[in-house]
């Protein structure tokens, strides 16, 4: 069996784990829900500073620009923080990268925003999985690689952005341009569940509206001469849900519009989410979908102008990945924490990654659970568990592990 040499004996010494619960509750106390500017703007800062202790250099990126649809149906601007990357040694030979996120699901005006513990290992909190914990690791882990011999001769990336919950939108193309290039990439998701299951395959996810528009007409005089928006696009969630099969699920979520009751509506804005498991399902959803517009469109005697698209293509496991996979669960095991893995629904900027044809695992966080609730948890001595975890595959791949 396999053991660890003197050398990675005394980088794993290198973690500190000292820092690390003191930064998650300071980080978690700040709300940096998406749409939280001023919180985001902070959580950068303090972040930017923390990072400035590697080698490399820090920026804060602007992010790209995004437009959703309002509930008139108008198409308007969404404004996002700026996202940290760091940037090592950006000439050498072997590159990689580590992504993470600043921002939470809970806005300003969500009732959790307090830390509580559960019992002496446990810490209830806002992000505090999900995934400040898992910043903290990226940084623990990254201090103590430098101490390694075989740190001067890779570089890295590291990316914390600031839309991951909803969807990386504003960075995707910064999440594309760092990814290009790199022989393997980290992302620091929680664990796929409380015991350190990681992520395997995931699904894709794409967020569309359709926005109907029809003719508002008198509900008593002269409703004949109406074309009505909402009826329209409740055919369209209707057919929507009938093109869901094995290995592609439809969401119709919202429907939105009209006026009053004695108006025939001329405005209806449906919104729905898809989670397509092959990348051959969410092409074929694309002619789907055009043939679904183009039909209720003619049977309604409406228009319909379609707004969005796939954010997260889906993430196989290839064979690049089955050996980053192996160099992971290798190094667990090394560290008395054996991991396996799971096919996941849910999505994140791994699915970006892979798509760019690099192999990632995508849930080298802590473990914890309850994620995008209030009953959110961190598993504390995840923290140092995970940050060696990370520090020893770093080692590895810098020692030459091949794709």
């Amino acid at each position: 069996m396999q053991q660890l040499d003197p050398t990675e004996q005394a980088l794993l010494a290198a973690v500190d784990p000292a820092p690390m619960l003191g930064q998650v509750q300071a980080w978690s106390a700040i709300n940096t829900g998406t749409g939280n500017l001023p919180g985001l703007a902070e959580q950068a800062t303090l972040l930017a500073d923390a990072f400035a202790a590697l080698p490399g250099n820090v920026t804060l990126e602007a992010p790209a620009p995004i437009t959703q649809i309002a509930a008139d149906g108008r198409e308007v601007r969404v404004e996002y923080g700026q996202h940290l990357v760091l940037r090592v040694r950006p000439d050498a030979p072997r590159r990689f990268l580590l992504t993470g996120h600043m921002d939470t699901v809970f806005p300003a005006h969500h009732a959790f925003q307090h830390q509580h513990w559960l019992d002496e290992q446990t810490l209830c909190g806002p992000g505090v999985a999900d995934m400040k914990g898992g910043i903290a690791v990226i940084l623990a882990a990254l201090t103590a690689f430098e101490t390694s011999p075989a740190a001067p001769s890779i570089g890295y990336d590291v990316l914390i952005n600031s839309d991951e919950e909803t969807g990386s939108l504003s960075s995707a193309a910064l999440i594309a341009a760092l990814a290009q290039g790199k022989s393997a990439a980290l992302t620091y998701e929680p664990s796929a569940l409380p015991d350190g299951t990681l992520a395997g395959e995931r699904a894709g996810s794409g967020n569309y509206s359709l926005i109907v528009t029809g003719r508002s007409a008198h509900a008593g005089r002269n409703p004949q001469d109406g074309r009505n928006a909402i009826v329209a696009a409740a055919a369209l969630a209707l057919g929507l849900k009938a093109l869901e099969r094995e290995g592609l699920s439809v969401n119709p979520a919202r429907i939105g519009g009209g006026s009053a009751n004695n108006v025939v509506p001329d405005m209806a804005v449906l919104r729905f989410n898809i989670r397509p498991r092959s990348t051959a399902l969410a092409t074929a959803f694309e002619q789907e979908i055009n043939n679904l517009i183009h039909k209720v469109a003619a049977e309604h005697e409406v228009s319909i102008h379609r707004h969005g698209g796939i954010s997260r293509p889906p993430k196989p496991v290839d064979a690049a990945a089955e050996k980053l996979f192996g160099i992971v669960q290798e190094c667990s095991a090394l560290l008395g924490q054996p991991v396996t893995r799971v096919a996941s629904g849910g999505v994140c900027d791994g699915n970006n990654i892979a798509a760019c044809g690099v192999p990632v695992v995508d849930t080298m966080g802590v473990r914890g659970g309850a994620i995008h609730s209030p009953d959110e948890f961190l598993i504390v001595p995840s923290l140092a568990e995970r940050a060696r975890l990370s520090a020893l595959v770093l080692h590895r791949l810098a020692e030459g592990a091949t794709f």
